[in-house]
């Protein structure tokens, strides 16, 4: 009775701990970014350059700390599960949630760039877990996301970053050589954001940020591995649920409120910019830190990602928008791939 009681005190503890690294990961990259935006603009660093990067990839700083924190820890598989399960929630269940409000408007550029992108780096990131350099120097199957990978993947992370600064920059010329008024962007909503805070205050957000950042991500970890060996199951459905919930409330939220805003592009933009950061800046940090394992599962996983993104495209480009009933059907999928990923960790899929 005793030893049963200690463990349910230690999984409540468990538990608690990672609720509570929850909250630090998202209020810490929020004080993180909000510092480091207010040093940037003193530094006269132009206000776009700032959406685009340190406020835009604020978001992705939970899932970053999260795959980080596994990868030191020898918990790897959440790395990869963590980021592939935050894709999916992001497209799925943000988006999907975000049309029930209304109807979402899909931009060019994220049509014709940054969706197709999107899923080159899902199906970039089956390829090198697969393939890579093996120990005796040749190049073949080696099912590690290993450092040469990591790197590759945080050169294209600047490069895409790089495009989309520089396709911004020749969108407000243009408009302000037409005299016609720049569409609003997400980089534009990101730079009204950007507060001018003291320096000392700056300075303190982003090192409180930082600390929180840390030992959010180390508790999350700690916690969600914890859970997963009390009840019985994988790192990689805690990863693919749990965490991948918890890790993209930032998405979630910054999406509904510009739903609600009517500001409905921004929704999917927001997402779809949020997808490639997650591979590319959280999968190319970890993996140039500690070579990422590589599994079956994660195969499967992230061709469940690319058939959703495949359907999301669709809905997309048939009529330019996500709507309502499209909306519930994502949800839907959501929840039957929730069910799935339960029942194969039963034993009743063999994969």
């Amino acid at each position: 009775m005793a030893t049963l009681t200690a463990i349910t005190s230690s999984l409540i503890f468990k538990i608690i701990l990672l609720i509570v690294g929850f909250v630090l990961l998202i209020k810490g990259a929020d004080i993180f970014v909000e510092g480091s935006s207010s040093i940037a603009k003193k530094l006269k660093v132009p206000p776009l350059i700032i959406g685009m990067t340190i406020v835009a990839m604020g978001t992705s700083l939970p899932e970053a700390a999260v795959s980080v924190s596994a990868s030191m820890n020898n918990a790897n598989s959440l790395a990869v599960s963590n980021v592939v399960g935050s894709n999916i929630f992001n497209l799925m269940m943000v988006l999907g949630i975000c049309a029930l409000f209304n109807n979402l408007s899909v931009g060019k550029d994220v049509l014709k760039r940054d969706y197709p992108f999107s899923i080159f780096c899902a199906i970039l990131m089956i390829f090198l877990g697969v393939f890579g350099l093996k120990e005796d120097g040749s190049y073949g199957m080696n099912w590690e996301i290993d450092r040469l990978a990591g790197i590759i993947y945080l050169a294209l992370f600047i490069g895409f970053i790089t495009v989309l600064i520089v396709s911004a920059m020749k969108a407000r010329k243009r408009a302000l050589e037409t005299g016609v008024a720049a569409e609003r962007s997400l980089a534009d909503e990101m730079e009204e954001e950007v507060k001018d805070l003291p320096v000392w205050k700056s300075i303190i957000f982003i090192i409180l940020g930082m600390v929180a950042i840390k030992f959010g991500g180390d508790w999350v970890v700690e916690g969600a591995v914890a859970i997963a060996g009390a009840i019985g199951v994988s790192d990689t459905i805690i990863g693919l649920t749990i965490c991948a919930v918890g890790t993209s409330l930032p998405e979630l939220v910054t999406s509904i409120v510009a739903a609600r805003k009517n500001q409905l592009d921004m929704a999917v933009g927001n997402v779809i910019g949020s997808n490639v950061f997650n591979i590319l800046f959280v999968l190319g940090i970890a993996a140039t830190i500690s070579p990422i394992p590589f599994a079956v599962e994660n195969i499967i996983d992230i061709c469940v990602l690319l058939f959703f993104s495949i359907l999301i495209f669709i809905f997309c480009i048939t009529k330019k928008r996500i709507n309502r009933v499209e909306g519930v059907i994502m949800v839907a999928l959501y929840v039957l791939f929730m069910v799935y990923v339960c029942l194969r960790e039963t034993g009743i899929f063999p994969v």
